[in-house]
């Protein structure tokens, strides 16, 4: 039954996570392209992906009432506004989809997570709620490589949208069935005690607020930097799946090394390492910087969230998911900065390059912010 509750979190986070809000990244090379975004355009267009992933998110921390009903429709919504994504032709419509798919996506991710923590826990299994987190890296390196194939192949935005629709809707129907049901997720009239933010959750939120905002340029851009950097260059096209990859390995590791030191401590080298990775895709010539980046922010990327989520349940064990979806909406305002910070760099310099310096200062100021514990003692009141 955990095995099953493991592998249905994780498929879900693959196609909400994984396909449904970064299928964009490998796609934004072909929408210009097409004439469908410019560079500019593409921040603004992913600026509205990660509002409405903080919209989703906070309506899912605060939600008392269709709860299943949220994560059902988070579902079942990315898995159709990814194949409409095909007939949009602009930057407008694309705006309106990512901000749907986002909320969706911000759903499906605190939901998710909620009920995979809670089972997982129940089971005497809470390894698992580690490797349920490998989602979203599965689902980048698959539309990765995906997008190596449809790029080879010559095909447009719009048939390689529905490609990223048709996997997905594959993959929800194989776990469907294992999907949490009504009253699973929220029993009708409890309400959650009110939360005593220590200093240590205030600490945590910030820095998993600037490890949102840190990450998400090289999130977004990778694939179009390597694309600018090395135009028709095959090799150039891997990079979006190598940070996938190194996703899932982070995780890996991250398992394997989970009796080392401190929740809090693993954080931070995590946070630290992606700060470099930031630099190394900014400052290192040639495809070693890109390479670099890709695989230090991208096998950091799913441990942040893991370890952040981790230390916030130890930190506020009866507020599963009000401190997932806390911890997640200080997370999407980070990636709203971000791609609004790139189409401010880019407007006013032409280049994506001065935004990731920022980026990677955020990256080592979060690291700082959990290194330390306070010993006050972590109340609920």
């Amino acid at each position: 039954m955990a095995l099953r509750i493991a592998l249905s979190g994780f498929m879900v986070l693959v196609v909400a996570m994984g396909i449904g809000r970064f299928a964009f990244t490998p796609q934004v090379p072909l929408m210009i392209a097409a004439g469908q975004l410019t560079l500019t355009s593409a921040g603004l267009v992913a600026a509205m992906n990660y509002l409405g992933y903080l919209a989703g998110a906070w309506d899912a921390m605060r939600a008392h009432r269709f709860v299943e009903g949220r994560l059902w429709l988070g579902i079942t919504g990315a898995v159709v506004l990814t194949l409409l994504s095909a007939v949009a032709d602009n930057a407008l419509v694309h705006g309106l989809l990512r901000f749907v798919i986002g909320a969706m996506s911000g759903w499906s991710m605190v939901l998710i997570a909620a009920w995979t923590n809670e089972r997982l826990a129940h089971y005497g299994k809470p390894g698992l709620s580690a490797a349920v987190f490998a989602g979203p890296g599965a689902g980048i390196a698959i539309s990765g490589l995906l997008a190596v194939y449809i790029q080879s192949r010559s095909l447009g935005a719009g048939a390689a949208w529905q490609i990223y629709g048709v996997l997905a809707l594959i993959l929800i129907v194989l776990v469907a069935r294992y999907l949490p049901r009504a009253g699973q997720l929220h029993r009708p009239g409890s309400a959650p005690e009110p939360l005593h933010l220590t200093r240590d959750l205030r600490r945590l939120v910030w820095s998993y607020s600037l490890a949102g905002f840190g990450y998400i340029l090289p999130a977004t851009f990778l694939s179009q930097m390597a694309a600018v950097r090395f135009p028709g260059s095959v090799f150039a096209q891997f990079v979006w799946p190598v940070f996938g990859a190194a996703a899932v390995v982070g995780i890996a590791l991250s398992i394997a090394l989970r009796h080392l030191s401190t929740s809090h401590r693993r954080l931070a080298l995590v946070l630290w390492l992606q700060g470099i990775g930031v630099l190394a895709a900014w400052l290192m010539p040639g495809m070693a910087g890109l390479v670099t980046g890709a695989l230090l922010v991208g096998g950091g990327f799913l441990c942040a969230v893991q370890l952040s989520l981790l230390y916030g349940r130890e930190l506020a064990p009866n507020h599963t998911r009000y401190m997932a979806g806390l911890l997640t909406t200080g997370y999407a305002v980070g990636q709203l900065v971000g791609p609004m910070t790139s189409a401010l760099s880019t407007w006013l310099t032409h280049r994506l390059e001065p935004a990731l310096g920022l980026a990677g200062i955020a990256l080592f100021i979060a690291g700082a912010l959990v290194w330390s514990r306070h010993p006050e003692r972590q109340r609920q009141s």
